[in-house]
Order: C-alpha cells, then structure tokens, then sequence
C-alpha cells in the first residue's frame, strides 16, 4: 500500500531523527544512574540513591544535625578562647588599678579628708586655704575615677567567667547532640543492612577505607559562601543545572565547579525528579566515573578516579558544605566515616560501583 505525502514525510522525518540522534538507540541517561530501590515494607516512594525513602531522611537529619552541632561546637570554642584572652587582659590590668587606688588613698589620709569647711577652719591664711580644697578635690576626682573604673574592670571579669560558664555549657550540649545524631544514623544504617542481607544484598565491610589519595583529592577546594556568624546560609534550588535542565543550589554548582577545577572532569548529572532525596531539592550530583557516562563496575583507573573524587569531596566536606558521599557500596557520613551502604538493586548504578554520589547541605 502507498502512503499518502504526509505520512511519506513523517517517516522520512521520523527516520532522520533516529538516524542522526541514535533516538532509538539511547543508553543509560542522568536519569538512570541510580534506579528505584528495593522499598522496604510500608516504605513507598524511591530515592534514587540505592537505599530506602526511610533510610535516605535518616541520614539527611542525621548528618545534618550532626554537621550543625559540630559546627556551633567549633563556634563556641573560638567565643570561649576570646573571652579567656579577655579575662586575661582584665586580671592583668586589675592589680596596677587596685595599687593605683591604694596609692590615691594613702595621699588622701597624708593631706588630711577634710570637709570644705573644715579646710577653712584649719587653714593659717586664705592662700593655704584655696591650695588645700583643691588638693583635696584633685584627690577625690582621682579616687572616684579609680574606684569606678576598678569597679566597671570586675563587672567586666565577672561577666566573661560568667559568659565562659555559658560557652562550656553550650559546648557540653552540641557533644551530646552529636553522639545522638551519630547513633541514629549507624542505627538506620544497621537496619537496611540487616534487611539487605537477609534479602541476599551485597555489601562491604565497615573496617574497609574508601581508598587512597592522589594530588587532586588532597587539593583544597574554594569554600562555599558563608553568613558573618560562620554558617551556611538555607538555599534552594535556584540556579540551572549545567548538567540538566533542572535546577541545583549555588552550593551544590560551586561544590561541583570546584571538582572540575580540580581535575575531576568525567560525566556528572546532578538534578533529577524523583520522590525523595537530595537529587529533586537540587542538592545532589552523580559523578561518573567514567569518562563519558554511567557504564558498568568500575575498574582500573575508573575506580581509582571515583575513589580519589570521594576522598576529594571528604576533604573538603566543611569548606564545601556535604552531606554525605557514597561510592561503592559504602557511605561516608561526617559523624562516623566510612559505612557499608547497601540495598541497591544489585547493578552498578544503583549499588553506587559506576558512580559517586555527593549529597549537599
């Protein structure tokens, strides 16, 4: 049967496409890099990120929880160690404003603490008498000054021992908040682990590092904007993404600009819808680590990129602002270092073996 023109050149049209764009021939895409999970029972909705809807906010509270009170934690010691400089400098300054005040009383008792009228009546002539008041009242100007400003120096001593106290006790409580953060993700942690290994799930031994260093992964990164009190500031996903035609945080571009300033320049795919996550808040990238896509497990010197990438991103997490990084079945969290991570699906994507996960703050 003979097609009419129109349907003529909408195939020809539709066989262009194909032949010139592979259209029908399209690997893994951004997209694909981290398939759906295994949901746990009751735990509907896919992370991307080989692991629970659950588990992923437990580790997003987490480690954010415990990033924030390490931070306060650092933020106060630097307050504590200005304010004893302070008290330094005060107890230093109070003992010449004590002997300064002794040495004012002492002249006030050699020329007598006498009354006005008192230095009339006991003056021999009217010249003595002007001399006398007012060599008392140069005395008792210099001892009221003396006197208040000792008294406005113990204020000040009393209010640094007063705001160290407050320091020590602020200090006291972020440790406890970290050692509860740390404890709720290695429990979550533990949870999928033990459900991944009862479905018969891969996964690493804790004690294993997530490898060596080369020189890219020990550079130091330019550090992500800050607010004067030394925070991150909250961001949302207002910048385009690069990688795709959503959107990311200006923390997660800079943190990924970075990278790529320092030699890390494989494939990188960050934004992506998906029901939960860091990927859809644009605070997640996966950085192949191959050259030109997601491929299968890495090995030779892919392998060696993505390790020297995530040991990149754990050096420079503060300056940065990550979360947390996966690679290789296994998850480095800022509370308690590398973790095995699994309950992927059993490929490379969505085991983290072709790919680097990096989560931002």
């Amino acid at each position: 049967m003979r097609l009419d023109p129109v349907r003529r050149r909408l195939a020809i049209v539709l066989a262009l496409l194909v032949a010139t764009t592979g259209l029908a021939l399209t690997g893994p895409t951004a997209a694909s890099a981290a398939p759906s999970p295994l949901a746990a029972p009751g735990d509907s909705g896919d992370d991307g990120e080989g692991g629970s809807k659950t588990l992923v906010e437990q580790l997003e509270a987490a480690s954010k929880g415990f990033v924030e009170a390490k931070e306060t934690l650092e933020s106060s010691k630097k307050r504590q160690q200005q304010l004893a400089t302070k008290l330094k400098e005060l107890e230093t300054q109070l003992a010449p404003k004590q002997a300064a005040l002794d040495e004012i009383v002492r002249q006030s008792y050699q020329s007598g603490r006498l009354g006005p009228m008192s230095a009339i009546l006991t003056a021999d002539s009217t010249g003595s008498m002007i001399d006398r008041a007012q060599t008392l009242s140069t005395i008792g100007v210099k001892q009221d000054r003396a006197v208040r400003d000792l008294k406005d120096s113990k204020t000040q001593q009393e209010q640094a021992k007063l705001a160290i106290d407050g320091e020590i006790r602020k200090q006291e409580a972020q440790v406890g908040v970290m050692a509860k953060r740390k404890t709720q993700a290695e429990n979550a942690l533990k949870a999928a682990n033990a459900a991944s290994a009862a479905a018969g799930s891969s996964s690493s031994s804790d004690d294993e590092t997530g490898g060596g260093s080369s020189s890219s992964s020990s550079a130091v990164s330019g550090a992500a904007p800050r607010n004067s009190d030394g925070s991150l500031p909250s961001e949302s996903c207002s910048v385009n993404d690069p990688t795709t035609s959503g959107c990311i945080t200006p923390r997660t571009l800079n943190a990924m600009k970075e990278a790529q300033k320092d030699g890390f320049t494989h494939f990188v795919a960050c934004f992506r819808t998906q029901n939960s996550g860091e990927h859809p808040k644009g605070r997640a990238c996966d950085f192949a680590a191959d050259k030109n896509g997601f491929g299968g497990v890495a090995t030779g010197s892919s392998k060696t990129y993505g390790t020297n990438l995530a040991n990149y991103f754990i050096n420079n997490s503060s300056r940065l602002g990550v979360l947390y990084v996966i690679w290789f079945r296994r998850i480095w969290l800022p509370s308690s270092g590398w973790k095995a991570y699994s309950g992927g699906n059993g490929d490379p994507s969505s085991d983290h073996t072709n790919h680097v996960h990096l989560s931002m703050r």
